[in-house]
């Protein structure tokens, strides 16, 4: 028996239907390429015009910021002592976070001092155009004080990733950037401040997009560049990822420091481990590179992406270690 025309359409426009909203699977993202010689962009060794903090004739400086369990005195030293008992060695550079209120020279910083380290102070400075309308002179005077009783050299980043696009509110231009710098350097100035070694540090995903450039405050203002580089969303090569930095880096006579740098937990022990080995290569083929930071934390409240931490993943602590343990970032 013939079927009817109009039954046949139907059930054709159906199975059409149900093929057309069928997801395709999605393509896997491609493994990084982690095994081929590293690229050297940034090969000027030196010697630089560094600041109080010097550049090491050869090699590279180590750090880490490392959370604490508890933003304490004692929760901060355990922090690094934990840390430093677990890779074998002291760290040179220690990086510290404050907020614009918070002044250097607390209990910790005093101790990590004696133990021998420099402090980082990564300072999230506020509003630009109030800065240098001189709405916040007297902090910054009593920032400088407390800086300049420190006595010993430290490395001071003024609003560290001011290039990040969700800072704009507050940042306003690469223009308004500079000044309010310079008129921060310009108090510590007056209040005799020799022990600071201005470091200026935006993202590597800045220099990707081409914005970042536009905050740099110049030579003359500047001791060492920087960059703060993960491989977080984008699972690439460190050299990849900060590549357009150290060309732009490598046009300045400065040393530089690698601010931050971090491995996602989303990429799996063995990947990560890669790519800090990667990292290790890296760094030791751009001679410009005269210290390097690891953010050792997982921030609350991100997701596997945005999670850093290499303490409990063995395989990615051993490739750490074996970077710790590495001559060239044993300068001293």
């Amino acid at each position: 028996m013939r079927r009817p025309v109009a039954l046949l359409g139907v059930v054709a426009l159906v199975l059409a239907g149900c093929t057309s909203h069928r997801r395709a699977e999605p393509e896997p993202t491609p493994s990084p390429d982690l095994t081929s010689p590293p690229v050297a962009v940034a090969v000027n060794p030196g010697p630089f015009e560094a600041g109080p903090f010097e550049a090491p004739p050869a090699g590279a400086y180590l750090g880490a910021w490392i959370k604490p369990d508890e933003l304490t005195h004692v929760g901060r030293i355990e922090a690094v002592d934990g840390l430093e008992q677990d890779i074998g060695r002291p760290l040179d550079i220690v990086n510290t976070y404050r907020r614009f209120e918070q002044m250097v020279g607390t209990e910790s910083d005093a101790e990590l001092l004696d133990q021998g380290a420099t402090l980082m102070v990564s300072w999230a400075t506020g509003d630009n155009r109030s800065i240098t309308a001189g709405e916040h002179d007297r902090l910054i005077r009593q920032q400088a004080k407390a800086i300049r009783k420190v006595k010993k050299p430290l490395l001071l980043r003024v609003r560290w990733e001011m290039d990040r696009p969700n800072l704009r509110a507050t940042m306003w231009s690469g223009e308004d950037y500079i000044a309010a710098y310079k008129h921060i350097r310009g108090i510590f100035a007056q209040e005799r401040v020799k022990n600071v070694s201005w470091v200026w540090c935006p993202t590597a995903e800045g220099f990707i997009r081409g914005d970042a450039p536009a905050f740099y405050p110049g030579d003359d203002q500047v001791d060492w560049t920087c960059v703060d580089v993960y491989a977080g969303n984008a699972f690439q090569p460190i050299g990849q990822l900060m590549g357009p930095f150290l060309t732009w880096a490598a046009q300045r006579p400065k040393p530089i420091i690698i601010g931050e740098f971090g491995v996602a937990k989303a990429w799996g022990s063995a990947g990560r481990a890669a790519w800090l080995q990667d990292a290790q290569r890296t760094f030791k083929v751009n001679p410009q590179i005269k210290a390097v930071v690891y953010f050792e934390s997982d921030p609350e409240g991100n997701g596997p992406k945005q999670q850093f931490q290499l303490a409990g993943d063995r395989p990615a602590f051993k490739a750490f270690t074996r970077l710790t343990k590495d001559p060239y970032f044993n300068p001293r």
